[in-house]
């Protein structure tokens, strides 16, 4: 009876703390969802090039992407040095620093869909709705439920490769042409880092769903392997286009349209 009273007492502490935890979580959804908004309006405050004032949304869009690529990429290498064991086990070990992690992105893209969905609404809008509908399901599965993190953390790996994505726009924006050796440099780092940071990432986190799916409810298993199928389709399409647009084709496109036929991938 004790021991049944003490498991009985534990499991309702655990309880009342992973609903304490929810609570943060979905408080640092909200707080960074206000701050990307912030970051908005300061932008406009800053000023805009001179290259860039006859597309301001985009510029300010694609801006705020390469701010938050950079911030969640770096925390997501610093998730897994902080706790290592996060590696061994990505279901169950985490720590604040990635829970915080998920958390915040989770708020950065609602607050782009927002502002798509207000700004800029077209083709390639609402394929960038699916792959955010994707991040907000799946990431709020692990925010919710206390579990995944470190799926989830490590899903952001891809982020790493997403900042030079959302600078080589930047740069088409700025007016910088193919053959510059600061494009070409960026152009070479983004190759690299695609295949590192998002194809090996992908692969590695479909390895593990087909490892760990007894372990998974299929509810779960089965958001994780559709999404990881809607990722794995657009990251050939966005490599294909990648590798034809600034390795293959040698004429410069007339409109900058055409210049950056890539999707802005998160």
């Amino acid at each position: 009876m004790r021991n049944a009273s003490n498991s009985s007492v534990t499991m309702t502490q655990e309880a009342i703390q992973n609903e304490k935890g929810v609570l943060y979580g979905l408080l640092v959804v909200l707080c960074s969802g206000l701050c990307f908004q912030v970051l908005n309006k300061l932008l406009d405050c800053g000023g805009i090039p001179k290259s860039a004032e006859g597309q301001k949304w985009r510029w300010k869009n694609i801006l705020i992407s390469f701010i938050h690529a950079c911030i969640s990429g770096s925390w997501s290498l610093y998730s897994f040095y902080d706790n290592p064991k996060m590696l061994e086990d990505l279901m169950w070990t985490h720590n604040n620093v990635s829970y915080t992690l998920i958390s915040m992105t989770v708020g950065y893209t609602i607050y782009d869909c927002i502002d798509m969905l207000i700004y800029q609404r077209g083709r390639q809008t609402y394929e960038l709705l699916v792959h955010h509908a994707v991040i907000i399901i799946c990431f709020g599965i692990a925010i919710m439920s206390y579990i995944y993190v470190g799926y989830a953390c490590l899903a952001l790996m891809v982020e790493l490769n997403s900042a030079f994505l959302h600078l080589r726009q930047l740069l088409q924006i700025l007016g910088f042409k193919k053959d510059n050796s600061t494009y070409r440099l960026n152009s070479l780092v983004n190759l690299g880092t695609y295949i590192v940071f998002r194809i090996a990432t992908l692969a590695w986190m479909t390895r593990w769903l087909v490892i760990n799916k007894d372990l998974i409810p299929f509810v779960v298993y089965t958001c994780g392997s559709i999404g990881l199928a809607v990722m794995t389709i657009m990251n050939i399409v966005l490599f294909y286009r990648l590798l034809r647009s600034d390795f293959f084709v040698k004429q410069r496109p007339r409109n900058i349209k055409e210049c950056d036929p890539l999707l802005k991938q998160q």
